[in-house]
């Protein structure tokens, strides 16, 4: 007697080669980083105090906040600046292998694209809150405003290019 084997609509989706999920999600991420990056800069620029952001953001991360107390007075340390950018493009590495993932996930499982919708949400959100819980002085230091609208930017330049890269992804609740 001959076996015979099922083949279901999910198991003969194509699946996509494990690298590409990863190498798309660190160009993701890297896309977001540096949007970000760019977005404080100018705005540091604008305001007359080059590297300014990520120095206050290193200070906090780093240094415990110390010095933030009058952080217009603060002093721009290259070794802060660099060492936090490091730290903001790993995270932001790691946040576009997740989106990935994700929609790696998703193109097999319609369902789970509404994941991507509640990561974006739960990174907007947590973002903002762990900086009132842990980061007040940063939030004193920097207009929140600006950086919301930074993250939304960042959110948005890597949503489109995860969109471009995947225009036939369906999102089902």
């Amino acid at each position: 007697m001959a076996a015979q084997t099922v083949s279901s609509p999910v198991a003969a989706a194509p699946t996509r080669d494990s690298a590409a999920v990863y190498v798309e999600g660190m160009i993701v991420g890297l896309l977001g980083a540096a949007t970000i990056a760019l977005w404080f800069l100018a705005l540091d620029l604008f305001a007359g105090r080059p590297l300014y952001t990520p120095n206050v953001l290193g200070t906090a991360l780093f240094h415990g906040g110390a010095g933030l107390e009058s952080p217009e007075a603060l002093p721009i340390s290259f070794e802060t600046v660099v060492s936090f950018t490091w730290v903001h493009v790993l995270v932001f590495l790691l946040i576009g292998l997740a989106a990935a993932q994700m929609i790696a996930l998703a193109e097999r499982h319609p369902s789970f694209g509404f994941g991507l919708v509640l990561m974006f949400v739960v990174f907007q959100y947590g973002f903002l809150q762990v900086s009132m819980i842990l980061a007040e002085p940063v939030l004193h230091a920097l207009a929140w405003p600006q950086v919301m609208a930074g993250n939304l930017m960042a959110a948005l330049v890597m949503s489109v290019s995860l969109w471009k890269r995947h225009p036939r992804l369906t999102i089902e609740p």
